[in-house]
């Protein structure tokens, strides 16, 4: 909290003004605490992940879901630890801020929603089609993110990764649109793995968008931050 010398006794003195904008820039430095870190993580992860099951199809290594199976216990188990850390272990904070508190209630709801769309995946929604939703997802936080911190980058990522995901729901309208019926059922599996290959292509591109290229540019400028070679636009 930024403390004003009482306006009305005095005018301020130089190094009084000096002391107010070294406050104000520490309060922003504590609420614009991301430095892009996490975003980079979680982008090359997701990024990799499509990558690795698109060559699986193409060369067979294991089930077809593999890498998104195991993607998907680690989302529940850090899920369920995310939660056990909120409930049950209170860590004495020196600053908190707004924007945290929104980020951390947040992080619950994405995961949860997160969940439901992979599950959703698993008994019954297309993965073509429920790919989509997950890049809708993201787009959605990315803008939330992008929004509160007034980070430009993000929120143009979050428009980028909304068009490729309205661009992927037509995927069969344009890799071997024919009708299907005719065609063997060997020859049905092969395209529609072929189509889901084209589905982890955009699903990369949508987080290398939406994540990493965003996540890169705000570590670059958090780093500028700490040096103090920039006032955060918090």
């Amino acid at each position: 909290m930024i403390k004003l010398p009482d306006m009305d006794e005095k005018n301020l003195t130089e190094h009084e003004s000096l002391q107010i904008i070294r406050q104000m820039i520490e309060t922003a430095k504590h609420e614009q605490k991301d430095d892009g870190i996490g975003w980079i993580a979680w982008g090359w992860t997701l990024f990799a992940i499509s990558v690795l099951t698109y060559f699986n199809i193409q060369f067979g290594w294991f089930d077809v879901a593999f890498f998104w199976n195991a993607f998907g216990v680690m989302v529940g188990l850090y899920f369920l630890f995310y939660l056990f850390k909120t409930l049950f272990i209170r860590k004495t904070q020196r600053v908190r801020t707004y924007t945290k508190d929104i980020f951390d209630k947040l992080n619950a709801g994405f995961f949860i929603f997160l969940i439901l769309i992979i599950v959703s995946i698993n008994v019954g929604v297309p993965p073509n089609k429920g790919f989509m939703l997950l890049i809708g997802l993201y787009g959605f936080w990315i803008l939330i993110y992008g929004t509160a911190l007034d980070f430009w980058p993000s929120i143009i990522g979050a428009y980028v990764s909304w068009a490729i995901a309205f661009a992927g729901l037509f995927i069969d309208k344009f890799i071997h649109p024919e009708p299907l019926n005719s065609l063997t059922e060997d020859a049905v599996r092969a395209i529609g793995l072929e189509r889901f290959q084209w589905v982890m292509l955009f699903h990369a591109l949508a987080v290398l968008c939406g994540y990493i290229i965003p996540g890169h540019i705000a570590y670059k400028e958090f780093k500028k931050i700490k040096k103090g070679d920039i006032v955060p636009s918090v």
